[in-house]
C-alpha cells in the first residue's frame, strides 16, 4: 500500500547484484589465475595512462590542475543528491485521516485512524485468538485504504482468525457507513510463542 515503485527497486537491486557479483568474480579470478592477474594489471595500467592523458586535455591552474577533476567531483555530488532524493521518495502514503466529509460549509468531519484502532482493540480485547492488533491508513490513488494486522495467539486457527477479521471489517464498514479497501494481515512472532497460551476452541 506504499507509494514505493517495487518494480523499479527490484530492477535496481538485480542490476547492482549482478554488478557486484561480476566484480567479485573478476577479483577472485585475478587472485587465483596468473593470466587473469596479468590482464587485470595491464588493463589497470592502460586505464591510468588514459586518465592521466585526459586530465592534461583540460588544464586548470591551481591545485586541482584539471577541469575533469571538477566534473568528476560534480558528478559524484549529483549522484549523491539523486540517491538522497530516491531514498526520500521511498515509502510514503501513510496518513492519520481515515475519512473526511465536508458538511456543506458548516464544518468538516474527520475520522482519525486512532479512533478505529481503539475500536478494533476493544472489539478483540476478549478474543482468545488475537494477541494484539494494529491499524494504519494509507492514501490510495482515489481513496484511503486501511491495513488491519492481527497477531495470532499460539495454536489459533487461521480460518477462525479470518472469520474474526471479516467480522471486524464488516463492523468498520457499518460504523463508517461506507466500504473502504482493507488489507488484512494475520501474523505471528516472538510474542506469539512467549505469550500465555489461550484456550482456543
Amino acid at each position: 500500500m506504499r507509494r514505493t515503485n517495487r518494480a523499479l527497486n527490484r530492477t535496481l537491486l538485480i542490476f547492482l547484484g549482478l554488478l557486484v557479483a561480476a566484480v567479485g568474480a573478476v577479483v577472485a579470478a585475478a587472485g587465483i589465475l596468473p593470466a587473469v592477474a596479468e590482464a587485470w594489471a595491464a588493463t589497470a595500467s592502460a586505464l591510468l595512462g588514459q586518465a592521466s592523458d585526459l586530465l592534461g586535455t583540460a588544464p586548470l591552474p591551481g591545485p586541482v590542475r584539471s577541469w575533469w577533476v571538477v566534473a568528476w567531483v560534480g558528478g559524484l555530488l549529483l549522484a549523491a543528491a539523486l540517491c538522497v532524493a530516491w531514498i526520500a521518495a521511498q515509502g510514503g502514503g501513510r496518513t492519520r485521516r481515515l475519512a473526511q466529509e465536508d458538511d456543506g460549509g458548516r464544518g468538516t468531519t474527520v475520522i482519525d485512524v486512532g479512533l478505529v484502532s481503539a475500536a478494533v482493540r476493544n472489539a478483540t480485547a476478549d478474543n482468545r485468538l488475537v494477541l494484539s492488533t494494529a491499524v494504519s491508513a494509507w492514501e490510495l490513488p482515489r481513496t484511503t485504504g486501511l491495513q488491519l494486522r492481527l497477531q495470532a495467539r499460539q495454536g489459533a486457527s487461521p480460518r477462525d482468525l479470518a472469520g474474526t477479521a471479516e467480522e471486524l471489517v464488516a463492523g468498520i464498514d457499518a460504523w463508517l457507513g461506507d466500504q473502504i479497501p482493507v488489507l488484512v494481515r494475520i501474523t505471528s512472532g516472538a510474542r506469539t510463542t512467549t505469550a500465555r497460551r489461550g484456550r482456543v476452541q
